[in-house]
């Protein structure tokens, strides 16, 4: 297993909840999301595939330059998701995070 942290600039100021996307699992990755108080969004990736760091640093340089993040912590379980899976479950989580009502949504 390894682990790998980012950090983008926060470039959002709206407020944001819990929220969950995708499940661990064969080809698939899970996204928590939970909004930090300030400062940047930090996302910590824990894969079974070694070796990946630099593909994750690209499917994150181009999900952050092209959508606008607030402050966010995100911790990423991956089981081997491709590039199209981990920007749909970001996505997923980020609009599930925005959706009024509950505490939490689950994707």
């Amino acid at each position: 297993m390894e682990r790998y942290t980012f950090s983008y600039p926060a470039t959002a100021n709206h407020g944001l909840r819990r929220a969950l996307a995708g499940v661990v699992g064969s080809g698939d990755l899970e996204v928590l999301l939970e909004p930090a108080p300030s400062g940047d969004t930090l996302v910590t990736v824990s894969t079974a595939l070694a070796g990946t760091e630099q593909i994750w640093w690209r499917v994150l340089e181009r999900v952050f330059a092209e959508t606008a993040w607030p402050p966010v912590r995100l911790d990423i379980h991956d089981f081997g998701a491709s590039p199209g899976v981990i920007r749909l479950r970001l996505e997923q989580a980020l609009a599930a995070s925005r959706k009024i009502g509950g505490n939490d949504e689950r994707c």
